[in-house]
C-alpha cells in the first residue's frame, strides 16, 4: 500500500506575511574551550534518612521501598570501578556480579547511590541473608547473591549533579538504569502512592519500611531531613556489652546484654534471646570472646552466670515498643554491624 503524500510544511509567517529567517550565527572558534567538566570527587558523605513516626505530607514528597542492606557508592571511572562503603572502604572485589554488571552501564563517568542487597524468596531484602553471603561480620567471603538497588545519581559523564533537585538525578538515573532489570544493578523505583497507605502496604507484606524523598532537594550529606525513613518494625543498632552463658542455646548464648548511647555514655537497655541459629550464634560467641573483661563497662545490676566484654561489637536489633523503665520490649537480633558500614549505636532521646 503506498504511502500518502505528505504536504510540506508551512514556513513560519511574520505580521508582514513573510518568511522569517534566522540570522547566520559567527562560526565556532576551534580554540574556545568546551564546557567545563567538574572533577570527580574521591567520595561523597552519603544522605542520610531521618526517622519519622509517619509519612511526610505534601506533593514535594516521592516514596521508595526501604531496603535492608549495606549502603554503597559505585564509581564509574575510566580507570576502573571502585565500590565503596558508607564509611569509605573500598569493597570493590567483594561483590562482584556488581562490579562486573557496573563495567557494562553505558557511562564513561558516573557515581551511584544505592544499597547491596540479598532477596529472599519473596523478593524482600534480608540483612542476615546477605552477612551470611559475605561471611558474617569481619569475613572476607566475596557475595555472588548480592545486587545492587540503585536510588541516586550523583555525577554522571563529568558533571557533578549533587547540587540539582532530585527528580532531575532521578530523570538521568532511570536513563541509566531501566525499571525492571533483572541484573546485578537495578532500578529502586519510585511509588506513585499515599504514603499512609504504601506504609501499610509494606508493612503488611514483611518490609522493613519506606522511604520518603522530597523530590526538590539538592543532595546533601548527613542526616538533614531531605530524606525520611519510616519503619514498620523498629531496628537499631546496639553495643553488646556481654552475655548470658545457656547450656540450651546456640554457642552457649542465652541472651545478650545490649547498650544504647546517652550522651557520653553507655546505659543499659535490657537484653535479646532470640534471633540466632547455630552459625550465627557460633561466629558472634568466638568475636565475644575475644573482648572478654572482667567487670561490665555499664551498669546492669546484678546478672548471674554473665560474661561482660568490651562494648566494641555493634548489633542490628530490631524491636517493637519501649518498656516504661527504658528496656527493650519484643527483641530480637538481626547481625552484627560491620565498622565498615559506619555501625552507630542506638542514642536514647
Amino acid at each position: 500500500m503506498a504511502k500518502p503524500t505528505r504536504k510540506p510544511s508551512l514556513p513560519l509567517l511574520g505580521e508582514a506575511a513573510t518568511q522569517l529567517r534566522s540570522r547566520p550565527g559567527r562560526r565556532r572558534d576551534s580554540a574556545q574551550p568546551n564546557l567545563p567538566l567538574d572533577p570527580m570527587p574521591a567520595r561523597i558523605e552519603p544522605c542520610l534518612a531521618l526517622l519519622k513516626p509517619r509519612p511526610p505530607k505534601g506533593p514535594q514528597w516521592t516514596y521508595e521501598v526501604k531496603w535492608d542492606g549495606y549502603r554503597l557508592a559505585v564509581h564509574i571511572e575510566p580507570s576502573g570501578v571502585r565500590i565503596l562503603t558508607r564509611g569509605g572502604h573500598d569493597w570493590t572485589e567483594r561483590f562482584p556480579a556488581i562490579l562486573a554488571e557496573a563495567r557494562r552501564l553505558p557511562v564513561s563517568t558516573a557515581i551511584l547511590d544505592g544499597e547491596a542487597v540479598v532477596l529472599d524468596s519473596q523478593g524482600r531484602s534480608d540483612f542476615g541473608m546477605l552477612q551470611q553471603s559475605l561471611g558474617g561480620r569481619g569475613g572476607k567471603r566475596t557475595s555472588r547473591d548480592s545486587i545492587f538497588m540503585a536510588f541516586d545519581l550523583l555525577y554522571f559523564d563529568g558533571h557533578d549533579l549533587t547540587g540539582t533537585e532530585l527528580s532531575a538525578r532521578r530523570h538521568l538515573l532511570e536513563g541509566l538504569v531501566p525499571a525492571g532489570s533483572e541484573d546485578a544493578i537495578r532500578l529502586s523505583e519510585e511509588v506513585d502512592a499515599d504514603g499512609e497507605q504504601l506504609l501499610r502496604v509494606a508493612c503488611e507484606h514483611g518490609l522493613e519500611g519506606i522511604i520518603a524523598k522530597d523530590r526538590n532537594s539538592p543532595y546533601r550529606s548527613g542526616r538533614l531531613g531531605d530524606w525520611v525513613k519510616i519503619k514498620c518494625v523498629q531496628s537499631d543498632g546496639f553495643a553488646i556489652i556481654g552475655y548470658e552463658k545457656s547450656t540450651a542455646s546456640f554457642g552457649g548464648i542465652g541472651r545478650l546484654l545490649l547498650a544504647a548511647r546517652q550522651g557520653n555514655e553507655l546505659i543499659y537497655v535490657g537484653g535479646v534471646g532470640t534471633g540466632f541459629n547455630e552459625r550465627s550464634a557460633s561466629e558472634l560467641r568466638e568475636q565475644m570472646d575475644t573482648l572478654i573483661i572482667a567487670k561490665s563497662a555499664v551498669d546492669t545490676g546484678r546478672k548471674r552466670n554473665a560474661v561482660f566484654i568490651e562494648p566494641k561489637l555493634v548489633a542490628e536489633i530490631e524491636y517493637r515498643a519501649w518498656t516504661h523503665d527504658g528496656k527493650l520490649r519484643h527483641a530480637s537480633y538481626k547481625g552484627l554491624r560491620e565498622a565498615a558500614d559506619q555501625a552507630s549505636v542506638y542514642e536514647v532521646p
